[in-house]
């Protein structure tokens, strides 16, 4: 098995059958939930599939260290690639296009996180997919999202943001001010033993009827 057979098989096909084809290239994403519940998973899962589809991906973490990163990677590849026949440096072929940029919020804001990722794309790599993760609401004006979702666009990358929210509304998921910056805003709630994926905003439609969760052991995004 490939890297196109293991893109085929990514938990984010679930999401692109309840969504008319998932995120398209230079739009911006948002995914929430109460802490503990998969933000980051979710967000790595994104971050993966760009990287199985064979492009450039840019993992920016504000409350993760570099090292934790890499292990969730790590295991999300696993659990995807389990009880599949792949060749021994495949992971390596796909891991290679990751860069991840760890930063704190306190010092460097979205508007320098952009800088760096138009750095990047000036010394030849050629951005595809962007995830950053753990951003603070509080932190954040308009702008600052105004210039990141201005980024997706004259790129063309898909750039998925990360941030906790305590409410289980698409109201509760940002300031009013920047939700129309992003075409889709998924939310993480807790139903019992179950953590279910809500679709609160795609493209102009909301609370997307579907059947997304994620696996209790493996924290794969699933319809099942």
């Amino acid at each position: 098995m490939g890297k196109q057979e293991l893109f085929e098989s990514s938990p984010i096909r679930a999401f692109d059958a309840a969504t008319n084809g998932g995120l398209k290239a230079g739009e911006l994403g948002l995914v929430t939930a109460k802490k503990g519940l998969g933000k980051t998973s979710v967000l790595v899962q994104f971050g993966m599939d760009t990287l199985l589809n064979g492009q450039q991906l840019v993992h920016v973490s504000f409350d993760q260290h570099s090292s934790n990163v890499i292990t969730w990677y790590d295991g999300i590849f696993t659990e995807i690639s389990k009880k599949k026949t792949i060749a021994a440096d495949t992971k390596e072929q796909i891991l290679r296009n990751r860069t991840i940029l760890n930063f704190n919020q306190d010092n460097v804001n979205l508007e320098k996180v952009v800088a760096t990722l138009n750095a990047l794309k000036a010394g030849g790599i050629a951005v595809a997919g962007v995830v950053i993760d753990g951003v603070d609401f509080s932190k954040v004006d308009e702008s600052s999202i105004e210039t990141v979702a201005s980024y997706a666009k004259a790129t063309k990358a898909k750039v998925w943001i990360s941030s906790t929210a305590e409410g289980d509304s698409l109201e509760d998921s940002a300031p009013k001010a920047v939700l129309p910056y992003f075409n889709a805003v998924v939310h993480l709630s807790s139903k019992g033993s179950t953590t279910m994926l809500d679709i609160l905003k795609f493209g102009k439609e909301k609370n997307v009827a579907s059947t997304l969760k994620l696996d209790s052991k493996t924290l794969l995004i699933t319809n099942k």
